[in-house]
């Protein structure tokens, strides 16, 4: 709205420009033809005396409406641009004094103020906004370290409580109730282990460790290990390698942590027989990676939050796998997109530029 009312102000602008010279042309012309027929009308020594009175009054009246311009046009337009450069240089308390009038100038300088009003709005709920989201970043930082920190002090105990567990169940007989609790227990440790790791890997982000290498190999890798994860299930995982594809810098250590997180949820979602089919190629410049599964899918409600740490529709889910695969691709200078269907699947789709930009190059870019 600001950035229109600045153009109706440069629109006005020249309209009253042009208007203004509209007397001043009026004034010259009307003082040709009076001149003129005055001049005709008079004979003799008389015409020379009718020739400078009415010279006289044309140039007099024509100095009245030059003053009077000034004072109603010129004036205005010169402190409007006065104040449009304060405006420039980052004043957002600026005003005309002309907005009373009851005239174009007046619109003029209505527009103008109600303008600056609105941009010192905006400028307040920015700052407001970004002082918010200061607080809650650092608010976060705080407990991320404390998350980590304590993350980091359970696992030693937890890897006691496993060491434990293993012995008991070995010194129970085959045919004792207490191995079939045992196993459950077991499973549960897996689980909180695995709920810590990833709680410190968010927390706490390994630096990247970025080389030239086939990402066809490193997708490979990950599709290996999901496919472990189905032997004894009616699950395929199929994967349509891009040999044309050229090398990519990457993490191969952590994208194959992304693709191996977007496998096992793909195969999670997959409750009977079904494929789970994965694609690289290249698009617009950026290396693609699709991973496609025809599990039960995603609600539309829920695709906005899937990124957002700790939101999770599995019920034994930690909320952290696709937050930090997002964080991870986005490291990387890449982007990652989801589209589902209830009941039919979903697709994840993953770009990462072939080269990533060094971080000069990406800063002069977005200037």
């Amino acid at each position: 709205m600001a950035l229109t009312s600045i153009d109706n102000h440069g629109r006005l602008y020249a309209t009253l420009r042009v208007k203004a010279l509209l007397p001043l042309v009026g004034v010259l012309l009307l003082g040709i033809f009076l001149f003129a027929g005055v001049t005709l009308s008079v004979n003799g020594s008389a015409r020379e005396e009718v020739i400078m009175v009415a010279a006289a009054g044309a140039g007099a009246i024509f100095a009245v409406v030059v003053v009077v311009l000034a004072i109603l046009i010129q004036r205005p337009l010169v402190e409007l641009q006065e104040k449009i450069a304060l405006l420039r240089e980052g004043d957002l308390t600026v005003a005309v004094s002309f907005a009373d009038r009851q005239d174009e100038m007046g619109d003029l300088g209505r527009n103008f103020n109600d303008t600056v009003v609105q941009l010192r709005e905006s400028r307040e709920e920015i700052q407001r906004l970004h002082r918010t989201q200061m607080s809650k970043a650092e608010h976060l930082a705080t407990l991320g370290e404390l998350a980590a920190g304590l993350a980091h002090e359970i696992r030693n105990p937890l890897a006691g409580i496993a060491g434990v567990i293993e012995v008991i169940g070995c010194d129970l007989p085959e045919t004792s109730r207490g191995r079939r609790v045992l196993h459950e227990v077991r499973h549960e440790v897996v689980q909180i282990e695995r709920a810590l790791s990833d709680l410190l890997a968010y927390a706490r982000p390994k630096p990247q460790q970025l080389q030239l290498a086939d990402l066809n190999l490193t997708v490979a890798q990950a599709v290996k290990l999901a496919r472990q994860q189905v032997v004894s299930r009616p699950i395929q995982v199929e994967i349509e390698e891009s040999p044309q594809l050229p090398l990519v810098e990457h993490d191969p250590v952590q994208i194959e942590q992304v693709m191996l997180n977007l496998l096992l949820n793909a195969i999670q979602a997959t409750p009977g027989p079904g494929r789970v089919r994965v694609r690289l190629g290249s698009q617009n410049g950026s290396a693609l990676i699709s991973v496609k599964d025809e599990g039960q899918g995603i609600r539309a409600e829920h695709l906005a939050n899937i990124f957002r740490p700790f939101f999770s529709t599995k019920k034994n889910g930690t909320g952290l796998g696709l937050s930090l695969a997002h964080r991870i691709v986005d490291a990387h200078g890449g982007r990652i997109e989801v589209a589902s269907v209830p009941g039919r699947g979903t697709e994840f789709n993953l770009w990462l530029p072939v080269h990533k930009p060094a971080p000069e190059a990406a800063g002069s870019a977005k200037g």
